[in-house]
This record gives structure tokens, C-alpha cells and sequence, in this order.
């Protein structure tokens, strides 16, 4: 009989304990504040670069304050134009997140009193080198600052037994025409051939026949 009552006395006392989380003060619990930092994570910058050059895929998150309606995450069209409200379509390629919101602001004085801009990238997708061929994992890879051709090969987690090592070559555009650098990994690696080593720019292909 007293251990009935002392059971049924835990039931009690566990049904009228608060909820960790709807106590008065708590706004929500530490798992919310943990799920809002994260949240901040994802919006953060994907560059501290003050003179990155927007491209086209680039997501950006347009903030203008006190104008939670004109406020908005937008990605970069392959025309290299943004949509925003009011404005239709700006052209956001080709610019620093500094240039863009003067520009975003000049035009919303039209409309917004004192508009008061701001312009991050979230996610930079045009920023991209390309691996083809007898690799292990071909695609599409981020280009890093200083990023040489042996280390974009690198990122394709290296090379499958049919590859011809000493025929390695890359494609990268140059006013408007393909150029083709060859790359002799077996000699670069050993030293012989240094200058065939170059540094990437956005857009090069790395083809390993």
C-alpha cells in the first residue's frame, strides 16, 4: 500500500513540474537561442573579402533596414542580375557587396526614406574550377585563393589507372577564345616543370585523357 501511494505521489509531482523551456524567462529554452545561432551560421558571410567580385550563381542576402519587405536572400542570375522589389533588376555581377549597396541604395531613394543597405554573400557558387576525366570524383570544386593546377587536381581525390599523366591539359577562356595549357604532371611534380604549375582562375577545366 505505501509503495501505491508513493508511486502515484511521483506521478503527481512529475505532472505538475514545469517544462524546461516554458518557464517564465527562459524565452524558449537554450535549444532555441542553439537553433537561432545556427540559423546566424547559415546566414553569415561566405567571404571576408571587401573586394570580391560578385558572379553570376552567387547567392546574396540583401538587407535594408527597418524595410523587412525589401529584405530578402536572392541569388545571382546567369545574366548576372539580382530581382528585387521596387528596383525589378539590378545588375549585381561584376560588383563588390560594397558597390552594389550604394547602387541598391541610390535607386531606393526613389521610394525609402534614408535607405540604409546591406549586402552579403552567402554562398559564392561562381567561384568554380572543373575536374574532368580519369579522376576518382570529377566535377565542380571551389576555387581557393592561389589555387595552382596540381592542387585543383588534387581535389578530385586523384587518379584512376587508365590516366595519362604526361597529357594532362586545361581549358580556361581568354578574351572570348578557349586557350589550351598542357600539364605534364609526372614533370611538374618532379621539379622539371615548375611554370606548367599555374594558378587557376574561375571557370578553368582540367581534362586528365
Amino acid at each position: 500500500m505505501r509503495a501505491s501511494r508513493a508511486i502515484l505521489t511521483a506521478v503527481v509531482l512529475l505532472g505538475s513540474m514545469p517544462v524546461l523551456g516554458q518557464q517564465s524567462g527562459y524565452a524558449g529554452g537554450p535549444w532555441n537561442f542553439a537553433a537561432s545561432a545556427s540559423a546566424q551560421e547559415k546566414k553569415g558571410s561566405a567571404t571576408a573579402d571587401p573586394n570580391y567580385v560578385i558572379g553570376a550563381q552567387d547567392v546574396l542576402d540583401i538587407s535594408v533596414w527597418k524595410e523587412a519587405e525589401l529584405t530578402r536572400t536572392v541569388p545571382v542570375r546567369p545574366d548576372g542580375k539580382i530581382s528585387l522589389p521596387l528596383l525589378n533588376d539590378v545588375q549585381a555581377a561584376g560588383l563588390t557587396p560594397t558597390q552594389l549597396a550604394t547602387e541598391i541604395t541610390t535607386s531606393l531613394k526613389k521610394f525609402v526614406t534614408d535607405p540604409q543597405v546591406t549586402v552579403i554573400v552567402t554562398q559564392i557558387n561562381s567561384q568554380r574550377i572543373y575536374v574532368m576525366g580519369e579522376v576518382n570524383r570529377a566535377g565542380a570544386y571551389p576555387l581557393l585563393p592561389g589555387m595552382t593546377l596540381l592542387q585543383g587536381l588534387s581535389s578530385a581525390g586523384g587518379f584512376t589507372q587508365f590516366a595519362s599523366l604526361k597529357k594532362i591539359y586545361m581549358f580556361r577562356t581568354e578574351a572570348g577564345k578557349q586557350v589550351k595549357y598542357p600539364f605534364n604532371y609526372k614533370d611538374v611534380v618532379s621539379g622539371k616543370r615548375s611554370d606548367e604549375n599555374v594558378t587557376l582562375k574561375a571557370g578553368d577545366t582540367i581534362v586528365v585523357p
